[in-house]
């Protein structure tokens, strides 16, 4: 009996710890309101897998630019969170020491980098293989186009029911010496009437689920996308938590989740 109150005793102090962290990782999103005033018609649907998240989002407007980034750390829970923290304070002093804009390949070049320095290990001369998956749109509202840059995750556009997809570069930001590296490239999109544009992590596509268990794939993702494109904000929102609840059934969300949109 002594050991088993002793075990709960360390679990509930271990939980009421991790909630602790899921308030001070909160606290470093950016507000849902703040991208609404510089994005009205956009959405965010976020759910850890385990009360901190490994997946986060980030925005940050410089002059006329208004950037989003869409990110999905290594891991999920306490490493996760502990690697989205690192990316989120760098996007930050990536853009807020620069003088003139950035397109979105130059801000993940730099990221790159400052990943690889934070995590290399100067005693033994090695790379951790931790690193992060994002997609970067850069939004100029006066010339109404974006600039997207990706490190494995693409850019879903759809409009009036027709998908276009713009594949991020093929190796991620970090992730050690596996990877044959290249500057990321950036892609420039102009915006028009009807344009949805969707970013997002692999959590929703890797939930598995259905009547025989499987995947959902990222092809029954974007066509759910292209389906619903008549949907506001908030509705898709109510719809893509509808979709999810009835695909995982009774199995365990998988990883963290994270979809985020903006509508023109």
């Amino acid at each position: 009996i002594h050991k088993k109150r002793e075990i709960e005793s360390k679990n509930r102090d271990l939980t009421d710890s991790i909630n602790y962290a899921q308030k001070i990782q909160s606290a470093f999103l950016p507000e849902i309101n703040y991208i609404k005033k510089m994005l009205p018609n956009s959405f965010i649907l976020y759910k850890p897998k385990d009360i901190v998240s490994g997946d986060f989002y980030w925005s940050k407007k410089f002059g006329n630019k208004i950037y989003l980034a869409c990110v999905d750390c290594t891991g999920h829970g306490i490493p996760g969170a502990f690697m989205s923290l690192i990316g989120f304070s760098m996007l930050n002093e990536i853009v807020n020491s620069q003088n003139t804009a950035k397109c979105s390949a130059e801000i993940l070049d730099d990221l790159e980098f400052k990943v690889n320095e934070a995590l290399s290990s100067k005693q033994y001369h090695t790379q951790s293989k931790d690193g992060m998956d994002v997609g970067l749109c850069c939004f100029d509202l006066d010339k109404m186009e974006l600039t997207y840059a990706g490190a494995f995750r693409p850019l879903i556009i759809v409009n009036n029911g027709e998908i276009h997809e713009i594949k991020g570069d093929r190796f991620p930001i970090g992730g050690g010496t596996s990877y044959v590296k290249s500057p990321f490239k950036s892609h420039v999109i102009k915006i028009n009437k009807g344009d949805r544009f969707f970013m997002y992590s692999d959590g929703f596509p890797d939930q598995f689920g259905g009547p025989k268990d499987k995947k959902y794939m990222n092809k029954n993702f974007k066509n759910y996308l292209a389906n619903k494109c008549n949907l506001s904000p908030e509705e898709q929102i109510i719809g893509l938590e509808e979709e999810l609840k009835l695909w995982k059934g009774n199995n365990e969300q998988v990883d963290d989740i994270l979809i985020m949109g903006v509508f023109f």
